[in-house]
């Protein structure tokens, strides 16, 4: 089996060169890159399986970066932010990012995060094809597209994975702690706004009135016919 390359996309070069040294010791080739227009060509040179990027950048920003490398295919993208803000990680999410880590992080959490995304990616590989249609809401597995009232939205893969997570218990309330489990693999029940953040990007994306917060519990999809 090839190894899994990682793209990071970090300035910072001592920052950078911790991750690299932490992503080899794991078993992934690294390709580095410390500014906006030399990571779009990295990506686009040796397409990789995950991109660890950094929200500040020189050139342009890892907002546009993350824009151009999803323009041309879906791939994983953990982004680095140095700002807890909730309005930051919410953009890095609507350009594609599928999670975000706030600086200072630790290279232990950071690895954890990568095999995450990367298990949910070998997850939705293996899904069978079958569509799911509920309602006005059309979820093609097979290709992965997803569509409400015949419009089809572009989702990020994590996007893709809790919707079709939800889909699968139409109007059940799934707790926050048991979605960190089940769709990003994270044990702990650390991270709840990560789910937060990612249900309003959907909200965005395919309606306001399609998942129901239950306060204090979790979420459920609400279909209508």
């Amino acid at each position: 089996m090839r190894e899994r390359r990682i793209l990071v996309v970090e300035d910072e070069r001592t920052i950078a060169d911790s991750i690299a040294v932490r992503l080899r010791a794991e078993g992934f080739t690294v390709g580095l890159a410390g500014d906006g227009p030399s990571a779009v060509e990295a990506a686009r040179r040796e397409p990789p399986d995950l991109v660890v990027l950094d929200v500040m950048l020189p050139g342009f920003d890892g907002l546009e970066v993350c824009r151009r490398i999803q323009a041309t295919r879906p791939v994983p993208v953990l982004m680095l932010t140095a700002r807890d803000d909730e309005n930051d990680m919410l953009v890095g999410l609507a350009v594609g990012a599928d999670d975000y880590i706030t600086k200072p992080f630790s290279m232990r959490e950071l690895a954890a995060r990568v095999h995450a995304l990367l298990r949910r990616v070998d997850r939705a590989q293996a899904v069978g094809p079958q569509p799911i249609v509920l309602g006005d809401l059309e979820i093609n597995q097979a290709e992965r597209r997803v569509s409400r009232s015949g419009v089809e939205a572009h989702l990020t893969p994590t996007e893709f994975d809790l919707l079709v997570h939800l889909a699968g218990r139409p109007r059940t309330v799934l707790p926050r702690e048991r979605l960190l489990a089940e769709v990003w693999g994270w044990g702990d029940g650390a991270g709840t706004r990560t789910v937060d953040s990612h249900v309003k990007a959907l909200r965005r994306k395919l309606g306001a009135d399609l998942i129901r917060t239950v306060h204090g519990v979790g979420y459920a999809l609400e279909v209508r016919p």
